[in-house]
């Protein structure tokens, strides 16, 4: 999978990138999205900090040099956890697969966390063929859904030998 890749976040991407997260589909898959995906200010909003906090990596994922989605680290409450967003143009073909297993090669801190939606049966597969273990469950408000739904964490931790 050499034609999947990581590269900073630039300012042209920012187009892109809130048309991706506003996919009426993907925002039901992932359902724990913002209160209204729809909302630019809103995104810019949400986005900007993000974009300025040095406990923050926020990538581009790409696939033959052309935009694929988004990969990010962050810090909550201490946990380091991890994200991928594809674009629905490349669900399918092994990007999220990759764009996980390139973005956890640069993250040392271990256990890494990520949250997943139950009934997001493609999510759940990448992480678990990345090495991830099912560690909680439970109910959340899922506003991509507008009603409760059942959040997964996943944890990645260290091999012991």
């Amino acid at each position: 999978m050499g034609h999947i890749d990581l590269r900073d976040l630039d300012d042209d991407d920012l187009d892109t990138v809130f048309d991706m997260l506003r996919d009426p589909e993907a925002v039901a898959m992932a359902a724990f999205t913002r209160a209204d995906a729809a909302d630019r200010a809103s995104f810019d909003e949400w986005l900007a900090p993000r974009r300025r906090s040095p406990e923050v990596s926020l990538r581009v994922v790409t696939e033959r040099g052309g935009f694929a989605g988004i990969a990010a680290a962050f810090t909550v409450a201490g946990d380091r956890e991890v994200t991928v967003w594809i674009a629905r143009h490349a669900w399918g073909r092994g990007v999220a697969t990759e764009a996980l297993r390139l973005l956890i090669s640069h993250e040392p801190a271990r256990p890494l966390f990520a949250r997943v939606a139950a009934h997001n049966v493609a999510a759940v597969a990448v992480l678990e063929r990345a090495g991830f273990t099912e560690v909680s469950r439970s109910l959340q408000f899922a506003p991509g859904l507008g009603r409760e739904a059942e959040e997964l964490v996943y944890a990645l931790v260290p091999v012991v030998e």
